[in-house]
């Protein structure tokens, strides 16, 4: 054997240079950019709890029917139909609700034919409308001629027909001709993405009324005026009236056929 590839026994090995046992450098750069990733990917992390912690965002819309038309006595209340003047404020009611990103995932809507055209009016005009999930609920039409019914009456429908991946509800309702009065009706909707929104249309007295229960302020809502309330929850019935319940909804404006947006 050649001396000088002899190690002999106790002999120390020179540590000027280090061993290499088979691994290949990692250059600094791929160091550099692994951290990065890590780095980023701890960040969505804290950043997806934070978002599953933060209630998402239930949006009530209520609004009345458009203006009814007079012109046929002889038919029943329930059977009216709207007026032109109720024609063109619902056309500027929905294209205003559309630019503001107040659309429904569900409708729940009185059967009687005036919130049936309202409604039909509306998915002409945008199509956020026409895409969302319709229930007609017969009770809106009498509930809301009876004192302090509609707002209970309202919680138990919404959570009847309402899914916690529905953001936006809106309901549509009326009032009887024969118990018009300073209350006006409203819609409630259910929402989209983090914003959970129902609508509801209905009639007067009951629909200004569970406004103002909702909100915890004096509501006022002329036809096709449409009350936009909104309250944190994880889903609507748990939360959205439970926890927030009367006086717990946020009242974020009222729009009407004339109002600037």
């Amino acid at each position: 054997m050649n001396a000088s590839a002899t190690v002999g026994v106790g002999t120390c090995l020179s540590t000027s240079k280090p061993l290499s046992i088979g691994l290949t450098p990692v250059p600094i750069c791929l160091l550099r950019r692994r951290r990065r990733c890590l780095m980023i990917g701890a960040e969505a992390e804290v950043n997806l709890a934070a978002s599953e912690a933060q209630p998402a965002s239930r949006r009530l819309i209520l609004l009345r029917h458009a203006k009814s038309s007079w012109q046929h006595p002889s038919l029943r209340d329930h059977d009216r139909p709207l007026s032109k003047t109720g024609r063109v404020d619902a056309v500027a009611v929905s294209r205003k609700l559309e630019r503001m990103g107040w659309i429904p995932q569900l409708i729940l809507c009185s059967d009687a034919l005036r919130t049936r055209e309202t409604l039909n009016i509306m998915q002409e005009e945008a199509r956020g409308f026409l895409e969302a999930e319709v229930h007609f609920i017969s009770s809106y039409y009498s509930i809301a001629a009876m004192d302090g019914q509609t707002a209970e009456h309202l919680q138990r429908t919404i959570c009847q027909y309402s899914r916690d991946e529905l953001f936006t509800i809106m309901s549509v309702s009326l009032l009887p001709s024969a118990l018009i009065s300073p209350w006006l009706s409203l819609f409630c909707f259910n929402v989209f993405t983090l914003n959970q929104l129902y609508r509801c249309m209905g009639h007067n007295r009951g629909w200004e009324e569970a406004a103002s229960m909702f909100t915890g302020a004096s509501v006022e809502l002329k036809t096709c005026n449409a009350a936009l309330l909104e309250a944190p929850g994880k889903s609507w019935e748990e939360v959205a009236f439970a926890v927030a319940g009367y006086g717990g909804w946020k009242l974020q404006g009222i729009v009407t056929p004339s109002s600037n947006l």
